[in-house]
């Protein structure tokens, strides 16, 4: 149901998860741990889904916590549960109070969790490609700043997302990227078809880490469109599927 991170497993009083599409109770094409509260599955099966993921965090359905993410580079510190109100609308966490669980929703973005390991500070971050280019990555490392950590000391791991091999775009996509920094086309190669390439949304966001100070990177290397186990938008997509399922990945620090 899950796969980890060597370098954040190594880390005593913390749990996370990246969580896969198995071991879930939703049918179809959401078959079967959909976590994506946006999607159009069946609510109920949704919020069974992610009690499973929280109790595999040690945590309640409550404190197991997400935001409503709209691409953006914008960071909630989280202290204690939403108690009902509107999930916030940015595309990370970060928090120092254990007990709490930060989770975010991918189909083939990046998932990236974060811990200072000494500061005892966690963060969990949506990296599409926008947010990567507008500086999710940057707000969340500060955030986390703010609560006392040290950049130098933290950890992070990008998991399961689409994977350069998979993920073709236009040239209007490849332009945007060059004119925010010409170094930026070390980042695509040559696409099957005219006037496209191939992104690699993976070393995007590593480089955008360590240009950040952090050096301790564990990338597990899952291609989300080509490996079954996980959900993935543009799969989805060329199947003529109606909707997908979202991935939740998740970390917390033990109470």
């Amino acid at each position: 149901m899950t796969v980890g991170s060597p370098l954040l497993s190594a880390v005593p009083g913390l749990r996370h998860a990246f969580f896969s599409r198995e071991g879930g109770v939703s049918e179809g094409i959401y078959g079967s741990l959909n976590g994506g509260i946006g999607s159009n599955d069946d609510p109920a099966k949704v919020i069974e889904n992610r009690r499973r993921m929280a109790e595999q965090l040690g945590v309640t359905i409550d404190h197991f916590l997400s935001v409503h993410q709209v691409h953006s580079p914008d960071v909630v510190v989280a202290t204690g549960p939403w108690n009902g109100q509107p999930r916030p609308k940015a595309d990370a966490l970060v928090t120092n109070i254990e007990g709490l669980a930060l989770g975010v929703t991918t189909a083939d973005c990046g998932p990236i969790l974060f811990v200072d390991p000494s500061a005892r500070v966690i963060g969990a971050a949506h990296a599409g490609w926008k947010g990567a280019l507008t500086g999710i990555l940057e707000s969340t490392i500060a955030a986390m700043e703010k609560l006392g950590a040290d950049r130098g000391g933290i950890v992070a791991a990008i998991g399961p997302l689409i994977r350069q091999e998979s993920y073709e775009v236009g040239r209007e996509f490849v332009e945007r990227f060059i004119d925010a920094d010409a170094e930026n086309g070390k980042f695509f190669l040559p696409g099957e078809r005219e006037g496209h390439a191939m992104f690699d949304l993976a070393g995007f966001i590593r480089m955008r880490l360590e240009n950040a100070g952090v050096l301790m990177i564990d990338d597990l290397g899952i291609d989300t469109y080509a490996d079954e186990r996980f959900y993935s938008y543009r799969r989805s997509v060329h199947r003529k599927e109606a909707d997908y399922g979202r991935l939740v990945h998740a970390i917390a620090l033990e109470g």
